[in-house]
This record gives C-alpha cells, structure tokens and sequence, in this order.
C-alpha cells in the first residue's frame, strides 16, 4: 500500500473505530527558518508549511504535512505522511505511530524515509524515540536504516501567557564510523499565542553548526 492509500484507508477507520464521528482539522505555518532536529530544511531561508489532520475519540489518528525546503539543491517542498494512536492514562501522555518523510521532486531523489516513534510525557517533562525502519538512501548512509533519534524537553510557563520551551535532542547514525556523523543540538522557545521565537544550536557534527535564531507562526483551525 502506498502512502497516500495509507492515510485514506485510515479515514473511514477512524470513523467507526472511536464510537464518534472522526474529527478534521487543518495547520499553516510561517518561519523565518526551517529546522528539523537541530539542522536547517531551507538554507536559513523562510518556509511556510501546512497541513491536514483527522482524529477518532479512540486516540486514533492519521495526516499529512507539507512543507517548502532548500537543500541547496534549488527549492523543493517536503510532503510527510503519519498514522498513529495517542492518550493518557495516570498523567502519562504517550504517541506512537508511523511517519514517512517524502521528498517528490528529482533533485531529492533516493531520501525518502520512514521511522516508528513514540513520544511521552508526564506533566511538563517529554521525551521522544524515532527509529529509522525504511529508506530509500543506502544502508551505510545517513538516514538509512538503522538511525536512531531521541530528545528529552520541559515546558514553563511564565507570566502573561508566555511559555519557554528547552529541547535536547541527540541523532545516532547506524553507519561506519558513526561518530564522525551523530550530532546533538539544544532548543530555547518562547512562545505566546501563535507565535515562537527559537534559539537553536547543533554540534559541529551536524554540518550546521551556527547559532540559529528564528521566528515563526502558525495556527490550527
């Protein structure tokens, strides 16, 4: 099955499965630099990004997010797919599922990739695990099979609705002579509204090592 069956098979599952009609909704967004991990998606150049959504009251859910990248390679977009299941239980939230990172277009050839992941949290702490299952890069490439990357976060909240968000996060690479290729990176946010402003720095490592400073914007309905 590919894809795209995979999220429309997915809808009418999600109808019948939480006892309640599935619940739709839809995300834009606005940065002045697209990060993934720690690492730009857009040459330190704006991205704007949205996406579609549906939900069961079962926990059971499925979308898929698009967004404008540049690798260097000339302006592409990234098109994501994911399907998973998320609750609570005694203050533990968790969120497994699957996520395939697709990237259409020819200059991007041989990247697409899919990891499982699960994410928790208990109260303002969160960690997450994603692990590389699928891929069309070489095995002893990065982003092959094999990759493993987990975080650890806290959230605050401040006064006047503000919130300061840290995220430490760490990629192992499953490739020879990984070490000359993992990387870590740390995170501030400061967020009110919709809107975010983010202090980012990754490890030599990660081929992007500059300190990253970004604004962005984005609203669900």
């Amino acid at each position: 099955m590919n894809k795209l069956k995979l999220i429309l098979a997915a809808t009418p599952f999600l109808a019948v499965s939480g006892m309640a009609q599935a619940e739709f909704s839809t995300n834009f967004g606005v940065t002045s630099n697209y990060l993934w991990r720690g690492v730009t998606q857009s040459a330190d150049k704006a991205s704007v990004s949205g996406g579609l959504d549906v939900s069961s009251e079962s926990g059971v859910y499925a979308g898929t997010w698009i967004g404008t990248i540049d690798w260097g390679q000339g302006g592409g977009y990234e098109n994501d797919y994911y399907i998973g299941y998320s609750g609570e239980t005694d203050g533990f939230g968790y969120d497994v599922g699957y996520i395939y990172y697709a990237y259409p277009e020819t200059e991007y050839d041989d990247s697409n990739f899919g990891e499982l992941y699960f994410n928790g949290s208990v109260g303002a702490f969160g960690f997450g695990v994603a692990y590389t299952v699928n891929s069309d890069a070489d095995d002893d490439a990065v982003f092959g099979k094999g990759d493993l990357y987990y975080s650890v976060s806290y959230t605050a909240d401040l006064v006047n609705d503000y919130t300061l968000g840290v995220t430490l996060g760490h990629y192992s690479f499953d490739v020879p002579n990984s070490g000359d290729v993992d990387y870590s990176h740390v995170q501030l946010d400061l967020g009110k509204g919709d809107f975010t402003f983010s202090v980012s720095k990754a490890t030599e490592d990660s081929g992007d090592d500059d300190l990253k400073l970004l604004v962005s914007w984005g609203t669900s309905f």
